[in-house]
């Protein structure tokens, strides 16, 4: 079977994807550096007194706080590494296995890596971002409000802290696209993956399951890779 030159309609589907998501990331949570008021609480002291002190007198002190503030991750991993090569391969038949990682105004709270290749007719886009938010909470928010977007989909068990999986099809010019997105917390840490494919043969786009799987796949690999990676 002869190759295929990227179609003209598929350029200009990617050029948008590659804006969208680094302008979803852009407008995320700035740098995690938290207040101080975040991170430290009140706590009272006793005032011990003398025969000479009034008994009025008091006085208190406050102190850092280990629960102000949960933040299990300081920083992102290398998006690029984060997927296994086999899976990559799997996935993304013909991509080069290093992957290209999207420019970031700050590496150290959001990175994301792509791979895309045209292999005959099989189309395939796989990305994995990663963000890091001030908080456990601050990423709890920031996951219920992606999830509720993106409804339709379903919790995925036994993935990172809480995990959520949902797949659409498009179509544009008759051609089918179909894409998966899961979406992971981990503490204060949030991974997202997007999987996608099309055939420019028949014009179909890949199963629901195919999809769905791949994108879960990858997604574990991502979350291991930020599980094993520095913590505080």
């Amino acid at each position: 079977m002869r190759d295929l030159p990227l179609p003209l309609a598929l350029t200009a589907r990617l050029s948008p994807v590659v804006v969208l998501a680094c302008a979803g990331w852009a407008l995320t949570s700035g740098p995690f550096a938290a207040s101080s008021a975040d991170g430290h609480r009140a706590a009272g002291q006793e005032t011990q007194t003398t025969d000479t002190q009034a008994s009025s007198s008091s006085s208190s002190a406050t102190a850092p706080s280990s629960t102000a503030v949960s933040r299990a991750y300081a920083s992102a991993p290398a998006p690029c590494t984060a997927i296994a090569k086999k899976t990559i391969t799997s996935l993304v038949p013909g991509a080069k296995t290093a992957g290209k990682e999207i420019p970031s105004t700050d590496t150290k709270v959001r990175r994301t890596c792509s791979w895309n290749a045209l292999k005959g007719y099989d189309y395939r886009w796989l990305d994995v971002s990663f963000e890091i938010t001030q908080s456990q909470a601050a990423a709890q928010k920031s996951y219920q409000q992606r999830t509720t977007e993106k409804s339709g989909g379903g919790a995925v068990p036994g993935l990172g802290d809480a995990a959520y999986s949902v797949v659409n099809l498009t179509t544009q010019d008759k051609q089918e696209t179909r894409e998966g997105v899961v979406m992971v917390r981990a503490s204060n840490a949030l991974v997202v993956v997007t999987y996608n494919g099309s055939d420019f043969e028949t014009k179909k786009a890949p199963g629901t399951d195919e999809i769905n799987k791949g994108a879960i796949k990858a997604a574990r690999d991502a979350v291991a890779a930020l599980e094993g990676g520095q913590k505080n």
